[in-house]
């Protein structure tokens, strides 16, 4: 639920968004609005502000895109608004390793108990799921100018975004399930 959450302003956007210059005026002021929801149900909840990397960059780049998309609709930059949203992330993703603190621990920290916050492992951990999450917003962001560029449609500039961010959450899943089968076997 955690990454649902952190996730969300970039699903309500992608959902929006469409083709026109008008769909993505209200899809990034929308995205916008539920970004800074997120934010104020999080401080709520007891997150400190570094542990809103994702959330917090999510809320800057839908306010520079909802300014862009306002202020010039007609922008060559709006048509690229799928290849701008994955290179956001890129550097959120990026950034927050750049700074080590990993946009994962954030998220991390609200299933795991404080006690192995501060364990190696658990940074390690979160960076190496940073750094998957960081190719693959990359790796989306290369693909979709290429995309944008040649004027594909959007049914295939979306599953290009749809399976950038499944593979790392997949991974996501898959490594956290292998690290905690490895402390269980320390620990029995």
């Amino acid at each position: 639920m955690s990454y649902l959450r952190s996730f969300l302003p970039w699903i309500v956007y992608a959902a929006i968004s469409g083709v026109s210059a008008s769909a993505i005026k209200w899809a990034a002021l929308t995205a916008l609005v539920v970004a800074v929801l997120v934010i104020a149900y999080q401080v709520r909840a007891g997150s400190a502000y570094d542990a809103l990397i994702l959330e917090i960059g999510s809320a800057v780049f839908f306010a520079g895109m909802a300014a862009l998309a306002f202020a010039a609709p007609h922008s060559t930059l709006v048509g690229y608004s799928s290849a701008l949203a994955s290179t956001a992330l890129a550097v959120i993703a990026w950034g927050s390793l750049v700074i080590r603190r990993p946009f994962t621990l954030g998220i991390a920290k609200q299933t795991t108990p404080s006690e192995f916050w501060d364990q190696p492992l658990f940074m390690r951990t979160n960076v190496i799921i940073t750094a998957v999450w960081a190719v693959s917003f990359t790796v989306a962001t290369a693909i979709l100018v290429v995309l944008v560029h040649a004027g594909a449609d959007t049914v295939l500039r979306g599953v290009v975004q749809v399976v950038t961010v499944v593979i790392p959450l997949v991974f996501t899943i898959r490594y956290v399930a292998i690290v905690q089968g490895r402390i269980q076997e320390i620990l029995s």
